[in-house]
């Protein structure tokens, strides 16, 4: 088969062209979470922060978790998907975990089952985008802010609205807003806001992802002297920003070109992309 078109479902590689849909209420119902993992020189980057949040994500939704479901045992599942896929170099991983079982609304089993697929990706580190993306706020819906909101739940429509809104208005990407009409995070991606040199983004509480990313950023930052608040964020401190720029795991920072006639640098976000890539060692790849 080519390179890529292996998954393992519940420990069994399997190839992408035999069904899996039998009873897979992640497909019928987004019931459960899942984590996005970069590959970089073939190894997993961040591994153990993403299996604990998604674990924890996994404990919200009330699923039952096997003991041997653990940091050690997604590290070796996805390590063989890896090899298996012949991805020695750049790359990016998807772990599922849903609930299994028969049963609508009210399921049958809480027992939990788990998904993985990886691909090739051009890039081996995190490159930044050439041109700053052109962006909108997506205001026809907004996010809730409940004890979900920073997890990343497979039921993904308001970030598919969302993206959708952009591909109308010939935008690369959008912001979310939460019911009080404050910035939160992007269709796919935490927000970061530069003025004069201080980053700032949307704390936990406004209803943000909880990212990867964005905790490296901060880290990031804070150890190279760059100060960091978590603020809320308006749609008018977009127009007083120098910078803006977007975090996640896997394109790790892109830079934000335009929102309406305000244009922006990338000064900052150039710099942190590159510390991060600085920083790749045995600390963060497994």
């Amino acid at each position: 088969m080519a390179k890529g078109e292996y998954i393992i479902l519940n420990g069994e590689m399997l190839g992408t062209n035999q069904p899996f849909m039998k009873d897979n209420r992640a497909f019928r119902f987004g019931d459960g979470v899942f984590e996005s993992i970069r590959i970089v020189n073939g190894l997993s980057y961040n591994l153990q922060f993403h299996i604990e949040r998604m674990l924890e994500g996994a404990n919200v939704l009330s699923l039952e978790i096997p003991n041997h479901f653990s940091v050690d045992y997604f590290k070796g599942q996805i390590k063989s998907l890896i090899e298996k896929n012949s991805i020695q170099a750049g790359g990016k991983a998807r772990i599922s975990l849903f609930r299994g079982g028969e049963g609508a609304y009210f399921s049958e089993s809480n027992k939990a089952m788990f998904f993985i697929e990886a691909s090739h990706l051009p890039n081996n580190y995190f490159t930044l985008n050439e041109n700053g993306l052109m962006v909108d706020i997506y205001s026809e819906m907004n996010k809730s802010v409940n004890i979900l909101s920073k997890y990343k739940s497979i039921n993904s429509l308001l970030p598919i609205m969302a993206a959708n809104f952009a591909k109308k208005n010939k935008l690369q990407e959008c912001f979310i807003l939460n019911a009080k009409g404050k910035i939160i995070e992007s269709i796919s991606s935490n927000v970061f806001i530069v003025s004069n040199g201080v980053l700032y983004t949307p704390p936990l509480e406004d209803g943000c992802i909880g990212g990867i990313m964005r905790m490296n950023v901060i880290n990031t930052a804070i150890e190279n002297g760059i100060t960091v608040y978590e603020n809320t964020l308006s749609p008018q401190n977009l127009l007083a920003a120098d910078e803006i720029f977007l975090t996640n795991a896997i394109q790790g920072i892109q830079w934000i070109g335009g929102y309406k006639s305000k244009r922006y640098f990338n000064k900052i976000s150039k710099k942190i992309l590159e510390l991060i890539n600085q920083r790749e060692s045995k600390d963060v790849l497994v």
